[in-house]
């Protein structure tokens, strides 16, 4: 069985570009992920990463591919979902649902699942009228009312991505304004048929065989009940951090991997970059960035 130089575990950009860099570097690599793309694919414009104003998700995620297999014949790329990971005698054993691959160094960039919302009803109406992704679901509720819970820059971009379909969008926000970007806040305020509702949180999600209202902590235009079609969470994310976990690496209290400026972790040969670390601020350049000062100082390590 093959020993790869480094191994990348995500296949999202920051993966891509940290598999890209690493080939530059002379290192045998491979990039290993369930869907080469990840979250981003959800989002339906990047209009913040440099040299791009305005590029679709897919689009951008095609030129991080074919940046990294510039270097093919260092790079490897395989649509698989890790499963399991291990170390002995200095080298990683890297699981797949597939078949097992080796490494002397591991670089993860696993990113971040959409945190689930905990009321009644949320689990009951899944795919019956909560969802996850505007992109993806959205245009079922073309000409219908619908809410988005959240209050970020996430929970904005739903909305505004929902706009385009839906008669009404209300966005369900527990704080007493909107954390998102001001851009963004300057779309949704010409968007005429989004409200926010601040100081607001969901109680509960109600209906019959699909949602017909959501129950609210307290009264909006003096009822708590508000009646519409579809509910669309954007509460935050949750790091995919569990494999990194097994390897003795340390995790903060919302279960990021700590990094320090070289993104290393405290397990020697690991290191990670993106939305799975406890960077505080989080963007696919700033991702890319860490991806890339991993695979620099992964390919010290391995020497």
């Amino acid at each position: 069985m093959k020993t790869y130089d480094i191994i990348v575990i995500g296949a999202g950009p920051v993966g891509l570009a940290t598999a890209m860099y690493s080939g530059r570097l002379g290192m045998e690599t491979l990039l290993l992920g369930k869907s080469i793309g990840g979250t981003i694919l959800l989002t339906e414009k990047v209009e913040n990463y440099p040299g791009f104003k305005s590029i679709s998700s897919a689009a951008l995620i095609e030129q991080f591919k074919d940046h990294a297999m510039d270097y093919k014949d260092k790079v490897k790329i395989m649509e698989r979902e890790v499963i399991d990971i291990g170390k002995q005698e200095g080298i990683f054993h890297v699981r797949t649902n597939k078949e097992e691959f080796s490494c002397k160094a591991v670089v993860f960039t696993t990113g971040a699942k959409h945190k689930e919302l905990e009321v009644s009803g949320s689990h009951e109406f899944l795919n019956k009228g909560v969802h996850y992704c505007a992109l993806c679901d959205g245009p079922l509720y073309s000409g219908k009312v619908v809410a988005v819970i959240g209050g970020g820059d996430s929970a904005v971009i739903e909305a505004l991505t929902l706009s385009k379909y839906a008669k009404k969008v209300y966005i369900v926000n527990k704080k007493a304004a909107s954390w998102a970007e001001s851009r963004n806040l300057d779309r949704m305020s010409k968007a005429k048929n989004v409200e926010i509702i601040n100081n607001t949180n969901i109680a509960g999600i109600e209906g019959d065989k699909f949602v017909s209202r959501i129950i609210l902590d307290r009264p909006y235009k003096g009822k708590k009940e508000l009646a519409l079609e579809a509910v669309f969470v954007a509460i935050g994310y949750i790091p995919i951090s569990i494999l990194a976990e097994k390897l003795g690496v340390e995790l903060n209290e919302k279960r990021q991997i700590k990094i320090n400026r070289r993104s290393e972790t405290n397990a020697p040969g690991v290191y990670a970059a993106g939305d799975v670390t406890d960077a505080e601020f989080k963007q696919i350049i700033t991702g890319v960035g860490e991806g890339v000062a991993a695979a620099f100082h992964a390919s010290k390590f391995v020497g």
